[in-house]
């Protein structure tokens, strides 16, 4: 009965509600893209390393990762950061393009959540929240605490240096601009964590945020992202 109730609600919603898809924009009912569009998101492949979610032909962990262990244990990504995933992400970082935030929610929690103990955001320093006027990660992280049941501290992380934007360094220098950069303030000692970011590119910052965890009595840290940047060769 309640599934009758649920679905009448939503071809209500369609009727009343229609959009047109983000990306391509024909008509999308009331949804934020349409089915076409959709289904030709670049879906992260089955096999992938566990901890890093690099794609790996054998779906074990990765050479890069057993050479050079990260601070972090797990990493759930939905898509590979190609277009036009990209253009989605960037349309919530940049354009403040809010919905999304909830839609991607969903699409993180399509993928079967962990059962972690307490949910956290990439934080901003409130110099760049100051200027974006929001944190993309604590917008989905909000919605998917609600959807997974899971506790979510919008707060428990804190970034204390405004260190220059990732994507303009070299790869090599990544781990060492966000070194100290974060702090955590809430209570972590012998939970399972899981931290919501957009993207994941080297994992500087996510291991960064994964050692301070475990510095202060995590005993696992999951990274939840958006998208997983293939690795270039050489890198």
């Amino acid at each position: 009965m309640l599934h009758r109730v649920i679905a009448a609600a939503r071809d209500v919603r369609r009727r009343l509600l229609p959009q047109d898809c983000r990306l391509c924009g024909l008509p999308s009912g009331d949804a934020l893209l349409c089915t076409g569009c959709h289904d030709e998101l670049p879906r992260l492949p089955a096999a992938h390393c566990p901890v890093c979610a690099l794609p790996v032909p054998t779906a074990d962990v990765c050479g890069r990762c057993l050479k050079h262990p990260p601070a972090f244990d797990a990493t759930l990504a939905v898509w590979a950061y190609a277009e036009p995933a990209d253009q989605l992400i960037h349309a919530l970082k940049f354009r403040a393009r809010l919905p999304l935030a909830g839609w991607f929610a969903r699409e993180l929690h399509a993928l079967g959540l962990p059962p972690c103990d307490l949910l956290l955001a990439m934080p901003l320093h409130p110099n760049r929240l100051r200027e974006r006027g929001f944190n993309q990660s604590v917008e989905i992280g909000r919605t998917l605490g609600r959807l997974g049941r899971l506790n979510f501290d919008a707060f428990g992380l804190e970034r204390l240096h405004d260190t220059p934007p990732q994507r303009d360094l070299a790869w090599s220098q990544r781990r060492r601009n966000v070194r100290g950069a974060f702090a955590v303030r809430t209570g972590v000692a012998g939970l399972h964590v899981a931290v919501v970011d957009d993207v994941l590119t080297t994992g500087a910052s996510l291991h960064e945020v994964a050692r301070m965890l475990k510095a202060a009595g995590a005993l696992t840290v999951t990274n939840l992202v958006l998208a997983r940047t293939p690795r270039l060769r050489g890198k």
